[in-house]
């Protein structure tokens, strides 16, 4: 829905480095060049060094670099740099599809296993090109494997090419007096920095253009802002510029101001320490003498020792736990398969009392639990979640051998690096890409409307529930409410109709959660999503 109200095929700013959205500016098209010339006549062999600031499009670029190589150039990429020297040379092994059986933990055996591909690739005419993405991560151990990697050679040229992508640290470690062999062996080097002041418009253009827009759905002082806000790193605007566009959605504003924008900014960025100005040294120690001269002058009599009292208890907000992938899986395959669990404490969150819905009614989520409470399950993507702002049940796969029935935990927040579940009695945080693994995309969401809403209106019937629903259809076209009691009669299960196809709802005629919710009746209190996860 969000995406045809700006007239979108797909969502436009996708961190993901997807290279159809790629939007050369001067400074990448330098990069590239320098990566490809790295690669293809980087004197045969050797190092080629790529470094910017987190977000600026390095990962892009190299995946844009993949799509245009030639067939003649075999690549292992290596995303994960936290390794061991003899992980290092299994992992490039793997990547170059390697028979490495009996050879794992064995530095020599890999070792012989590298030279004798990398020989057969020469004598074929292949050129084989190791990537390291976050090469800043690489232990001083690694990366002096990868410069023994590059020693082989024949007698006329080397036979691997090496290409560091890492943050302006890797700039720093490779200045190390320990690592000036691998410094001298870098033949191109670049540093990727933001985009500039008239560079950013091109690119948001770029990307709506992209995915299927014929409008830009931005003003000029919000293009401004989402410059001033995100310094012009690629992945900022993209962030700052998927909230405003969510923004403009919900209030129904396009194109999407200044003001909106500056509504994302402070949702997504983490505002500046402010600091107060420091006093001279020499203030401080007059303060200080002065300070203990009083204190000496007034000192009063020492009293008896006071009665020993007990301090009062206190306790400290700790962030919940980190689940990796691995660990979640081990937690996933441990709970109790079913939501009477998740589905009582998602009841608890709404105050919702014993009498009111039980386990089993929000296992079948009738429309309506109680007057006023709603219960509205389907399919939903986490970020379709994270819009509508409201904890919700999840259901999750395990990945364990052997592991029966689906797993159901409690949505509590989500932000663009992390989601917040409630796991059968615990909190925990996990990466966003960890819990995609598992979710299978059904959810089961509570929300609060008017309590006159007793019963969900049928044909025929009237009664205020009926009145409040013909009141928001006819502002749904632009016409005046109708006045006095009204019917659900035919022409209100048109206009129902029409609202439910113009929105991508089911065509029912039927005023279920999901009609009434987008027709404003949801109550702003209760439970929310938290948004920033720390």
């Amino acid at each position: 829905m969000r995406l045809d109200f700006y007239g979108l095929a797909e969502p436009p700013f996708s961190i993901t480095p997807d290279p159809r959205f790629v939007y050369l500016s001067e400074r990448h098209r330098d990069a590239l060049a320098h990566l490809h010339y790295g690669i293809t006549e980087g004197g045969g062999g050797g190092f080629v060094q790529l470094t910017g600031e987190v977000g600026t499009g390095k990962t892009t670029l190299c995946r844009l670099l993949l799509e245009q190589l030639p067939d003649s150039v075999r690549v292992a990429l290596l995303l994960n740099p936290l390794l061991s020297p003899v992980e290092l040379l299994e992992t490039i092994a793997e990547e170059l599809r390697l028979d490495i059986t009996g050879l794992r933990g064995n530095a020599k055996g890999l070792y012989d296993a590298l030279n004798r591909y990398l020989l057969d690739a020469y004598a074929q005419g292949l050129r084989v090109v190791v990537i390291i993405d976050e090469a800043q991560n690489l232990s001083l151990a690694a990366l002096e494997q990868v410069r023994l990697l590059t020693n082989l050679e024949t007698a006329t040229q080397k036979l691997l090419q090496v290409v560091l992508l890492g943050q302006p640290e890797l700039r720093e470690l490779l200045a190390r007096p320990e690592l000036r062999q691998l410094a001298q062996r870098i033949t191109a080097r670049y540093h990727l920095g933001p985009l500039a002041d008239e560079e950013v418009e091109a690119y948001l253009r770029h990307r709506i253009a992209v995915a299927g827009a014929a409008r830009f759905p931005f003003t000029r002082l919000a293009v401004k802002r989402l410059h001033q806000h995100s310094g012009g790193v690629p992945r900022l605007l993209n962030v700052l510029a998927e909230r405003a566009l969510l923004a403009g959605y919900a209030r129904d504003e396009n194109p999407v101001g200044e003001r909106l924008v500056d509504l994302a900014a402070r949702e997504v960025l983490v505002p500046p320490l402010a600091r107060l100005p420091r006093p001279p040294l020499a203030a401080w120690t007059a303060a200080a003498l002065l300070l203990g001269i009083g204190l000496f002058a007034l000192w009063p009599e020492p009293d008896p020792p006071p009665a020993p009292v007990l301090a009062e208890p206190f306790s400290v907000s700790l962030p919940p736990p980190f689940l990796d992938g691995e660990r979640l899986a081990t937690r996933l395959a441990a709970l109790t398969p079913g939501l009477d669990a998740a589905g009582n404490e998602l009841l608890k969150l709404w105050a919702v009392r014993a009498d009111e819905a039980g386990p089993t009614d929000l296992a079948d989520c009738p429309p309506l639990l109680a007057p006023g409470l709603f219960c509205q399950s389907g399919r939903a993507s986490l970020d379709a979640l994270a819009a509508a702002r409201r904890p919700a049940l999840v259901r999750l796969t395990p990945a364990a051998t052997g592991t029966t029935g689906a797993r159901w935990a409690v949505l509590l927040g989500v932000d663009d690096l992390r989601v917040r579940l409630w796991l059968e009695g615990i909190v925990v945080d996990l990466a966003r890409l960890d819990f995609l693994r598992h979710f299978d995309g059904r959810t089961i969401a509570l929300w609060r409307g008017p309590a006159f809403i007793s019963s969900l209106p049928r044909a025929g019937e009237s009664g205020p529930a009926v009145d409040w629903l013909a009141a928001r259809l006819a502002a749904e076209v632009g016409e005046t409410p109708p006045v006095g009691p009204q019917v659900f009669d035919t022409e209100q299960q048109r206009r129902l109709r029409a609202m439910q196809t113009a929105q991508g709802l089911r065509v029912d005629g039927v005023p279920g959660p999901a009609s009434l919710r987008l027709l404003g009746a949801e109550n702003p209190g209760g439970p929310q999503l938290r948004r920033h996860l720390e």
